[in-house]
């Protein structure tokens, strides 16, 4: 019995050593990742088996179980969200390669822009109303389908808790990624530059690595929804904000 009893005091030892190492959380969270996405294309890139959605809640879990708070682990996982600026300048490739398809849509691409963006806050925001949710939380609320952080940045700026907009961000991304494929059969839209234009501008990051999993030129639109919401959303929030009375 003891002989057990020490084994469990050295593991639990070794699990203490490692939880202090900043390394160990960069890997489980690439490790979760690869998980996630062997089951995603196992399952032939369904909806319902996206890779970011069942890797969030894995760690979670872990970090639920041991204990480990949100702040030690971000202290070693900051690399990979460090990595979302490269990733985000990154999109400019495909755009590039398909600049000419894009030249060809751009009057379509600006009207869809500005409608969605608009919806996209006002419905937040009157839903938020209408549920009593308080003033200051409004700013926090409205940039909901912008990509992180430039969310973040246009909530604290407004007065808004960033840590909130942070997790509607990534709600609305999961959500998005969810249901896009869906609700594009669905409505039988088949042009992939509206399907994934229509991804990109409603969940921002998720809905365009969503998209090119589907289809290059999708996520090539996606890519460009993503950057140009996030411009006009920095824009118009403050004017939707003051039409609510914020």
């Amino acid at each position: 019995m003891s002989a057990v009893g020490d084994q469990f005091a050295q593991q639990f030892a070794l699990w203490v050593y490692l939880s202090r190492t900043p390394l160990l959380w960069l890997t489980l969270t690439l490790f979760a990742y690869w998980l996630s996405d062997r089951m995603s294309v196992a399952s032939n890139r369904h909806p319902m088996a996206n890779p970011v959605f069942h890797a969030i809640w894995i760690i979670g879990v872990i970090l639920a179980l041991t204990g480990t708070p949100y702040a030690v682990y971000f202290e070693g996982a900051q690399f990979v969200h460090f990595l979302l600026g490269p990733a985000t300048v990154a999109l400019a490739i495909p755009l590039y390669e398909n600049r000419r398809t894009l030249m060809q849509s751009i009057v379509p691409m600006c009207v869809a822009l500005f409608a969605g963006c608009v919806v996209a806050m006002v419905s937040a925001v009157s839903v938020a109303k209408l549920l009593g949710v308080p003033a200051p939380l409004l700013a926090a609320i409205a940039p909901k389908s912008v990509t992180s952080g430039v969310a973040m940045g246009i909530g604290e700026a407004l007065g808004g808790d960033p840590a909130l907009t942070g997790v509607l961000v990534v709600l609305t991304g999961i959500v998005g990624a969810l249901i896009v494929t869906p609700l594009m059969n669905a409505v039988r839209i088949r042009d992939w530059r509206a399907r994934g234009f229509a991804a990109g501008l409603a969940a921002h990051g998720m809905g365009t690595a969503r998209a090119f999993h589907i289809n290059p030129v999708a996520g090539t639109f996606a890519g460009i929804a993503l950057g140009l919401n996030a411009l006009l959303t920095a824009v118009l929030v403050p004017l939707v904000l003051i039409l609510f009375g914020h």
